[in-house]
C-alpha cells in the first residue's frame, strides 16, 4: 500500500536494482517514476499524508547522444512516411515527442511561421518559431487531418513514439542506443555547432533555467578562437621566459 512505503523500502529497491547490474542512469529514472507518484498520492489525490524523501542516486554520467547530419539522413530515410514526418519536424523545431503529437492546426500560423505549444513539460505554453525545414514537413502532412498536424491513418498519434517503426527504423540504419527525445539534443547540438548562443537556445527550447542549455556549450568554440591564436607558432606575443625573469630576481638581489 502507498501509505505502507518507507524509507527502508526504497532502499530496498535501490539495492535489489544494483544487485541485477542497472546503471545508476536506470535506478535513478525508476526512483523519479516513485517519487513522481507519491508526491501526485500525497498532493493531488490526499491519499497519503506523507511520504519518504527519496533521493536520485549520485554518479550518473550524463547522457550525450546526438546525431550527425548523415545519420539524421539515414535515420528520415529509413521510417516509414509517418515517422519521417515526426522525426523531421523534431529535429527543425527540437520539439519534444508529445508536444508534436498534441500540435493542432488552429495553434499553427504558416504566414507568421509559429506554432504555439499548450501542452508542454514545464506547463508554460510558449511560442516555436517555425523555420523552412519546419514549414515544408507542416505542408506535406496537410490535409491528412482537421484537428492535428501529425497523424498515422488520418488518427492522432497517442501512444509513444518510439514504436516498432522507430526500432524497426533505428536498427535498419545501424544507430545503437538512440531515442526519440535524443532528437532534441541533437537539434541543440546542431544549434550550439552554428553559432546560436546559449540564451538564444534556451528560449528556442522553453528551458526555464540557462543550467539545462550549458551542457551544449562545448559544442561552439568560436568564441574562444581568438584567445587560443595567441601562442601559435611564429606569432610574436609577450610570453615570459620563467628562466630569465628568475635570472633577472637573482640579480637585483645581488645587488641589494
Amino acid at each position: 500500500m502507498l501509505n505502507q512505503i518507507n524509507g527502508d523500502i526504497i532502499w530496498n529497491i535501490i539495492q535489489g536494482e544494483m544487485k541485477r547490474g542497472n546503471a545508476i542512469a536506470t535506478i535513478n529514472r525508476h526512483l523519479a517514476v516513485t517519487r513522481a507518484i507519491m508526491r501526485m498520492a500525497r498532493d493531488e489525490w490526499q491519499w497519503i499524508d506523507s511520504m519518504p524523501k527519496i533521493r536520485l542516486l549520485s554518479g550518473e554520467v550524463e547522457r550525450d547522444r546526438w546525431l550527425t547530419r548523415e545519420e539524421a539522413d539515414k535515420l528520415i530515410a529509413a521510417s516509414p512516411p509517418h515517422l519521417a514526418a515526426l522525426i523531421k519536424f523534431a529535429l527543425a523545431t527540437g520539439c519534444r515527442a508529445s508536444e508534436i503529437t498534441g500540435l493542432e492546426w488552429n495553434r499553427v500560423d504558416l504566414e507568421r511561421r509559429t506554432a504555439w505549444l499548450d501542452k508542454t513539460k514545464n506547463k508554460t505554453p510558449r511560442g516555436v518559431p517555425l523555420n523552412s525545414d519546419a514549414i515544408e514537413v507542416l505542408e506535406s502532412v496537410m490535409g491528412q487531418s482537421t484537428r492535428y498536424c501529425f497523424t498515422y491513418k488520418g488518427e492522432p498519434i497517442k501512444r509513444a513514439i518510439t514504436n516498432h517503426a522507430w526500432y524497426g527504423a533505428v536498427e535498419r540504419v545501424g544507430l545503437s542506443d538512440l531515442r526519440f527525445h535524443d532528437l532534441r539534443h541533437t537539434w541543440a547540438s546542431w544549434h550550439r555547432q552554428a553559432g546560436t548562443s546559449c540564451d538564444e537556445l534556451k528560449d528556442l527550447g522553453g528551458w526555464k533555467s540557462r543550467q539545462m542549455v550549458d551542457r551544449y556549450a562545448k559544442f561552439a568554440t568560436e568564441h574562444l578562437t581568438a584567445a587560443a591564436s595567441r601562442i601559435e607558432s611564429g606569432r610574436e606575443g609577450k610570453v615570459i621566459s620563467l628562466v630569465t625573469f628568475k635570472s633577472r630576481l637573482d640579480e637585483t638581489k645581488a645587488y641589494a
